[in-house]
């Protein structure tokens, strides 16, 4: 049936509710309310997307007043937006200053605290001292004086003229820089009597220590000064009237044909050179002895003008064969020399040896032990820079006739009166002294073993005149 075509009006409408199908009046009520909702919705897009409108995109133009309202609100947004951030800049700021202040209380009150303290601490003692000093007078004048002892001790002018303390604690760099030192002024604020360093350089115990003490016997001792370098831990056990007692030099280990050998030297060298009144520095073994008098001694070394090092050019194989080109261009083989160990010097020269570190990292370098360090490094660096310096010969003798790499050794059977005299003068021999020259060549001899120190004994009073 066709529903339509009946008028509205008529009386004879059906409303007809069959399942599925809605009345008419009811679909178009929904037709209008729907119709009315999208005109509302219509009219909220317009409000809200004013700016699409004025972009183009089709849409109706709002009018000028709905605009104006819109960016009115807009502008509004953005100054409240403003005054909030300004705001929790402000609050931010606040704080910040807030808790500065705050740091700044602490920290003045945390030095408040600890001056306090210090002031406590300083007024606590002296109250202390003050009743100390009221109450014992006697005992806190005595500690007083006893500490200002102690001061001039320690930094009095006795002290830095002679070091008589040996065991001190310098390494070789500090001992080396403390000997270099050399005063400006030439006079001396002191009496100084020239004194001669004996120097041992020993493997342990000194064989020989009877005939040594018997040479010293009765000398002043203001002309004289020993020192000994022995190997690490080796102690002398000697009663404290022998020279010799407490003269152990700190010491380091020694390899016979290394530079350690060169080490010792200059190591025994500065130590003497602490004593500001040693004037003559003298190296000598376990196995030397003196073949002259103490006396003799101390006047031809004293009165020399020049030191004693051997130091001669050698072409054999003993000599320039030892040479390495890799020490050019500081050492070239025209410079090469070659010297007994035993030598005998001047303080002055003592002093640049101590303080010379160029041509001693050469040789320390490229002299290995087949090299043999102690017979070229102070023999080449002399002729090189000092030679006017130097006499050019040792006054120790040694044999070296058995052409082997070790001199002749002296037993109790080669120990005569006869023997002693001819190393003591020789009158077909004749040695440069000064501007002159001289019968005594030799002030001393070795290699003398353990068995030969009684008849040395024995020739010493009527020979060597001690």
């Amino acid at each position: 049936m066709n529903y339509s075509s009946l008028p509205e009006s008529s009386p004879s409408f059906l409303l007809v509710t069959t399942v599925g199908v809605k009345p008419v009046a009811d679909r178009r009520r929904k037709r209008r309310e729907n119709s009315a909702s999208r005109r509302r919705s219509l009219f909220h897009s317009r409000c809200c997307l004013s700016g699409f409108a004025d972009g183009g995109f089709g849409l109706t133009q709002f009018r000028p007043e709905e605009k104006n309202r819109n960016n009115s609100a807009v502008l509004m947004a953005r100054n409240r937006e403003k005054e909030d951030v300004i705001n929790r800049i402000s609050v931010s700021a606040a704080y910040d200053s807030s808790s500065s202040l705050g740091l700044l209380q602490l920290i003045s009150v945390l030095i408040i605290f600890v001056l306090g303290v210090v002031i406590g601490l300083v007024s606590s003692s002296h109250i202390d001292r003050y009743f100390l000093y009221k109450g014992e007078d006697l005992a806190y004048i005595e500690t007083l004086q006893f500490s200002h002892k102690n001061e001039d001790d320690d930094f009095s002018l006795e002290s830095f003229l002679r070091h008589r303390n040996l065991s001190h604690r310098m390494t070789d760099d500090e001992l080396f820089w403390r000997a270099s030192l050399v005063p400006q002024k030439m006079e001396f604020p002191f009496k100084r009597v020239p004194k001669v360093a004996f120097m041992f350089l020993t493997r342990g115990p000194l064989p020989l220590l009877p005939l040594w003490e018997r040479f010293f016997a009765g000398q002043d001792t203001e002309m004289y000064s020993v020192y000994v370098h022995a190997l690490p831990g080796y102690v002398f056990n000697l009663s404290t009237s022998s020279v010799f007692s407490q003269r152990q030099i700190p010491s380091q280990h020694v390899e016979w044909g290394s530079i350690s050998l060169v080490d010792a030297e200059k190591r025994l060298l500065a130590n003497a050179l602490l004593d500001f009144s040693n004037e003559r520095f003298v190296l000598v073994s376990e196995s030397c002895i003196p073949i002259y008098d103490f006396k003799t001694v101390y006047r031809y070394l004293v009165g020399s003008k020049q030191s004693f090092i051997q130091s001669y050019d050698d072409p054999s194989r003993q000599g320039r064969g030892r040479y390495s080109s890799w020490m050019k261009p500081y050492v070239r083989l025209s410079e090469w020399r070659k010297g007994s160990e035993w030598f005998e010097m001047h303080r002055d020269l003592a002093v640049r040896i101590v303080s010379e570190t160029k041509y001693y990292s050469v040789f320390r370098r490229y002299c290995k032990p087949s090299c043999y360090p102690d017979e070229h490094y102070i023999p080449t660096y002399v002729a090189k820079f000092y030679g006017i310096l130097n006499a050019n010969r040792s006054v120790t003798y040694v044999d070296w006739s058995l052409m082997g790499p070790h001199p002749a050794t002296f037993t109790a059977a080669n120990v005569t009166r006869g023997f002693i005299e001819s190393l003591r003068s020789n009158a077909t021999r004749r040695c440069s002294y000064n501007a002159g020259t001289t019968p005594v060549c030799f002030l001393f001899a070795r290699k003398f073993d353990s068995g030969a120190l009684q008849p040395l004994l024995d020739v010493a009073s009527g020979t060597m005149g001690f």
